[in-house]
Parts: structure tokens; sequence; C-alpha cells
């Protein structure tokens, strides 16, 4: 009779099996592994207690740099919540160019997660392939703002500056293109045997898994919940858009990964609506150069990239909020990362945690 002894290993904290500074503690039987326990805290910002010594305007940097793949979605969150503080209300063409704005982010972040779970698997053709296209929104934020990464351009009231006609020609043209690259991508990972063996059944979450664990984004519709703050909470314009909630019922690895190319295509549906139905008109509206919010508290929320995203202020009449809080989906998807790779391989543990599509700057905000 062979004895086995369990031991505990260390899984990062670094690139790129645990995609950012996440420690995971796993306990191994053989190569089964019998629990595994998240470590957090290693790149803490603290832009919650940064957020009560600055002034409103002055947060919106911090944004920036909680979901640093999708700054403008966290920039939206944050402006929504001190626009329903003061009262103001957002000229028509400010809420399209948002939307136009959040949109491209999203795609872009979906192509990170696209790229990044095929290098999890041992693919590193298909990351070139989704940062080339990455790129061209890079290109397109560039133009709009003048930085490629961390924006600072949605603020509270609009936009920081007016998108232009060659903008709104370079975005119609690359959406028209981006369909095609899809394919391309499609055929190369995600019909890839390799792929589909390593995911498919891997990491399964119920739906009342999901629910319970608060789940909420792509992870949580490939449980097969059909939850989306766009249009179940609509903001900005989305309630006067059509798009589809993609929702998959495996709840596996595999329809994890799914659900952003699918997604991807959704979001470019709406952008051709966008375009089109851009108005003309007012891209901020007039703001108070210090912005000094009633007394009062709000929350608002947003469907970011990752899921849902909401932002707590309780404003005591100052300059700067008495206290913001931050509701990141990325850490709260991550509560259930214990649960889902219970069970599985050390060899699976990568391919779980890779489809949850953790930030680490949201996470240990």
């Amino acid at each position: 009779m062979i004895k086995t002894e369990e031991i505990q290993i260390n899984m990062g904290p670094q690139h790129p099996s645990t995609h950012g500074v996440l420690r995971l503690i796993l306990t191994l039987d053989g190569e089964t592994v019998t629990n595994a326990m998240p470590d957090i805290g290693f790149l803490h910002r603290g832009i919650e207690k940064l957020a009560e010594r600055r002034t409103y305007t002055q947060i919106v940097p911090l944004t920036d740099r909680t979901d640093y793949l999708s700054s403008m979605l966290d920039n939206e969150a944050y402006a929504l919540a001190v626009e329903k503080l003061m009262g103001v209300e957002v000229p028509e063409r400010a809420e399209f160019i948002r939307v136009i704005m959040m949109e491209l982010n999203r795609i872009a972040s979906h192509l990170v997660f696209i790229g990044a779970y095929g290098l999890d698997i041992g693919a590193s053709t298909p990351f070139i392939y989704c940062f080339r296209e990455r790129e061209e929104i890079m290109n397109l934020f560039e133009m709009a703002c003048g930085a490629r990464l961390t924006y600072n351009y949605i603020r509270p009231g609009g936009v920081s500056r007016d998108i232009t006609p060659e903008f709104v020609e370079n975005a119609k043209a690359f959406i028209k293109r981006l369909p095609s690259m899809l394919d391309e991508i499609d055929d190369l990972l995600s019909r890839n045997q390799i792929l589909v063996i390593r995911s498919r059944g891997i990491g399964v979450v119920s739906a009342e898994q999901a629910v319970s664990y608060a789940m909420s984004g792509p992870s949580l519709r490939a449980s097969g919940v059909p939850m989306d703050v766009r249009r179940d909470d609509p903001y900005s314009v989305y309630s006067k858009l059509d798009f589809n909630v993609i929702t998959l019922n495996d709840g596996d690895c595999l329809a994890r990964y799914l659900a952003r190319p699918m997604e991807i295509r959704e979001s470019i549906k709406i952008l051709n609506q966008a375009l089109e139905m851009l108005p003309q008109g007012e891209y901020t509206a007039k703001m108070p150069k210090i912005l000094k919010p009633p007394a009062g508290e709000t929350y608002t929320r947003i469907e970011s990239s990752r899921g849902d995203l909401g932002v707590y202020i309780v404003s005591d009449g100052t300059a700067s909020p008495y206290r913001l809080h931050w509701r990141p989906p990325s850490f709260i998807n991550l509560a259930a990362v214990g649960e889902m790779i219970k069970g599985w391989k050390i060899a699976d543990v990568v391919a779980i945690l890779g489809t949850l599509d953790i930030v680490l700057g949201e996470v240990d905000r």
C-alpha cells in the first residue's frame, strides 16, 4: 500500500501563471488539488483612501488605474456616481461618445483575454494576432484623447474633448474589418483541439454556485445566468441600442472563453448603431471648476469588461468625498476560484484561473 502525503505549494505571485501578483496557496495530493486559497494584497493601490484627499476631478485618473485594461469603463462608473450626486444631465452627444469608447475598450480588453488565454494553454501566435487588432483601438484612443492605456477621458459632465470626423471614419473602418479578423482568431484558437480538450468540462461552475458567489460578467453568463447591467439596469444610452446578452450553459472553461469573442461581435453591433446615431451638440455639460456635490450618498453601477462594477460615494458637501467604495468584479469573481479549482489537476489550475480574466489592479484596489 503506497502512502501519500498532502503538500502545500505556492503558485505565484508572478506572471504568467497567476495573471499578475496573485498568490495561490495550493494543497496537493499527488497532482490533484484538494484545496486552493487565493492570497491578495501584493499590489494594493489604496484608491479608496486616496480619494478622500483629492477633489472629485482629481479622482478620475485614479479610476484609470484600477482595471487598467478597461480604463474608459472605470471612468464612466465614477462619472455616473458624481453626476447622480450633483443632478447633472449629460449632453446626448457625450453619452453616445461614451458608449463608443466603452465598447471599443471592451473589445480591446476581451482581445487581451483571448490572447492571454492562448498563452495559458501554450499557444503564443494568437497573442500576437489579438494585440495586432488591439493596437488599432489604441490608435483610436490616442486620436481621441492622446493616451493609449490610462485615458482620463470620461469625466463628470461628459468627456474631456470632442471626437473628430476622422475618428468616426477610422472607427467605422476598423469595426468593418474586425469580424473577418475575429474569424481568423477563431480558426486559429477557438476551434483548436488543444484548447477545446484542455478547457471543455474543466472548472465547471453551476448557475446556483455562480449566483451564490455573486459572480458577474462573462463568468456568470457562461453558467447560464443572463444578467447584463447594460440591459437590466440601463445607463447612458444603452436602452436605445439593440444587442444580445451572450449566455452559455456549460459553465466550464470553454464556455467562459467562448463568451468573450461572442461578446466582441455584440460590441461591434452596438458600435455600428452608436456611430450611425451619433448626434451633433455639446460634448460636456457646463460644470463648475471645483465640484462640490450636496451632502448625501449614491451608488451607481455599469457592465464592465469583467462584470458588475459599482461605485459608492458619500458626500459631505465639500470638494472631496467623505467616502468612496469601489465594487470590482475581479475581486468578487476571484472568491469562487478555490471552489473551481478543487479536485482538478495542477495543470488545470492556470486554465481555470485564466478564464476568470481578473485584473489585479481592481482586486487590490
